[in-house]
């Protein structure tokens, strides 16, 4: 009988077919059996893909008994090359697509609603190899911080249940760190994979806008959506991204762009060969000049989260990199930003739930002459409400330039900021979060509150560049609220360039290195 730790990688698996010690069937059933005992206490899982599984478990069982036979002793080497996911139980959140499968979005006004195709995320990490056994629960239709925002359940912190795992990936984010899957697909509209990787002490990267498909993933804002892995270390956060990347016929701003994967590949390379056969410390092949944003680590941010920076960052410096200090003032105007512009196109993508298209049971025995308007009051939540009226607004006759056409415009001048800062710098480093993962029910009746959970993470978002989140370590931090000590995680963000993302790659794998020193 094989054996799997509570936070599995990539590598782990698969080495236990290297081994023959466990066929992808098997394994497929040791995780969901795992996730049905564990998932009773966090609540990360809204439905079970046990059907699909099984078939894509046997494809692969059948996969790899065809290889032993064609490729000989190199069959697992082959068989790696041409399906890196090989093998590999993952979930995905509630809102990207799957042919066949129910898909709400975490909302009441698409219960049971069945999906007429597949998104292209989905397809990829399929022809991949991965094995789809979850979907997971989310903020409703990607719009809250915590994961309190679904209409199903509220998820819990694996590394403390009394606190939210963060969103609006949280689902996603707390079947990884539990051990119920070895890594899930999120999406980001503004920190929605970035933040519950703080929360949940995991790897979790915002692409560069266009790098991976939005075909088939359920849009809240289009503009600023993207789909990005949550990972138990970096290296298997790199190889989901690369089999994600590439240009899609189906999505139009998708990009194709050689250099980068190239690069990517090459780094893929480069790190299996470092972190495999060698325990000592691996350093990126050139220094870098790091920037951290003064307006980032000042005031509203946790002195311990602050102090653990900084000192990632003195140790980055003792490492042969330069680090500098950036003035960015229009940061602390990218949540008025980011809210203005992200409810007018909330407001735009959800009108076409109107009770008659996609609608679930509970919509279509409404008896109503005015159904459009009660179809949307019983199917959305608060927050969808809250976002919609306010999109509307700001987008109404007598306000549009007030608002949209201004928040548009300084945030072109931000995107020409950041430009500017990376021509000073190659990477920016943050903190992901400026606050420790918070209670359930903390911030439910603040809804301003709430949005200040995004303060961080949004900039990346709104100048389409790339972004990761890598565990920080933990540290004892005193909740006055509930008058204890707990052990919690902090997240750090390196920001990069546009295109710059195998950058933040390279210095992520870095300080994942420092901070396993760091807390030894």
């Amino acid at each position: 009988m094989f054996s799997v730790s509570k936070n599995p990688t990539i590598r782990e698996i698969q080495l236990l077919y290297k081994q023959n010690k466990a066929t992808p069937s098997q394994v497929t059933q040791f995780f969901l059996n795992r996730s049905k005992q564990v998932d009773k206490e966090i609540k990360a899982v809204l439905r079970y893909t046990e059907d699909l599984a099984a078939i894509e478990a046997e494809f692969c069982d059948n996969l790899m008994n065809q290889y032993k036979e064609e490729k000989g002793s190199a069959w697992f080497e082959e068989l790696i090359k041409d399906y890196p996911l090989f093998g590999i139980p993952y979930s995905i959140k509630d809102n990207i697509l799957v042919e066949g499968e129910v898909v709400t979005s975490g909302s009441k006004i698409l219960q049971d609603y069945k999906s007429a195709y597949s998104a292209t995320v989905y397809l990829k990490i399929k022809q991949a190899g991965g094995i789809l056994i979850s979907q997971t629960n989310q903020d409703e239709f990607a719009m809250g911080s915590s994961t309190e925002n679904s209409a199903y359940q509220t998820t819990h912190n694996p590394l403390d249940t009394k606190r939210v795992p963060g969103g609006s990936s949280g689902g996603s984010a707390a079947v990884v760190a539990s051990g119920q899957a070895v890594f899930a697909l999120g999406s980001d509209t503004g920190g929605s994979i970035r933040q519950p990787a703080a929360f949940c002490n995991l790897v979790g990267v915002k692409p560069t806008y266009g790098m991976v498909s939005r075909y088939g993933v359920m849009a809240m804002a289009s503009s600023l959506d993207q789909v990005g892995p949550l990972t138990n270390n970096v290296y298997d956060n790199l190889l989901v991204l690369r089999v994600l990347m590439g240009k899609d016929p189906n999505d139009n701003t998708s990009l194709f762009v050689p250099e980068l994967e190239k690069s990517m590949s090459q780094l893929i390379d480069y790190i299996n060969q470092k972190i495999f056969n060698t325990k000592k410390m691996v350093k990126t092949d050139q220094p870098f000049k790091i920037g951290l944003i003064k307006e980032l680590l000042g005031e509203g941010v946790e002195p311990e989260i602050r102090n653990r920076i900084k000192e990632i960052a003195l140790e980055l410096h003792n490492f042969g990199h330069e680090i500098a200090e950036l003035d960015l003032p229009l940061t602390k105007y990218a949540l008025a930003i980011y809210y203005t512009l992200m409810t007018v196109e909330v407001a735009s993508n959800l009108e076409r739930y109107d009770g008659i298209r996609y609608a679930s049971k509970v919509i279509s025995e409404i008896k109503d002459p005015e159904l459009f308007f009660t179809a949307r009051d019983v199917g959305f939540g608060d927050e969808p409400k809250r976002r919609i009226m306010l999109g509307t607004y700001s987008s109404s006759s007598g306000f549009y330039d007030a608002y949209y056409n201004r928040a548009e415009k300084v945030m072109m001048i931000l995107r020409q900021q950041f430009q500017q800062a990376f021509e000073k710098v190659d990477l920016i480093l943050t903190p992901t979060s400026p606050e420790f993962p918070f209670r359930i029910g903390y911030k439910s009746n603040n809804p301003l509150a709430m949005y200040l959970s995004d303060i961080m993470t949004i900039s990346s978002n709104l100048t389409r560049t790339p972004a990761i989140s890598v565990p920080a370590g933990l540290v004892t931090y005193f909740d006055n609220q509930a008058l204890e000590s707990s052990k919690l995680p902090i997240g750090c963000q390196v920001l990069g360039p546009e295109f710059g993302d195998d950058k933040i790659y390279k210095l992520a794998f870095e300080i994942e290195q420092l901070v396993k020193n760091l807390n030894r």
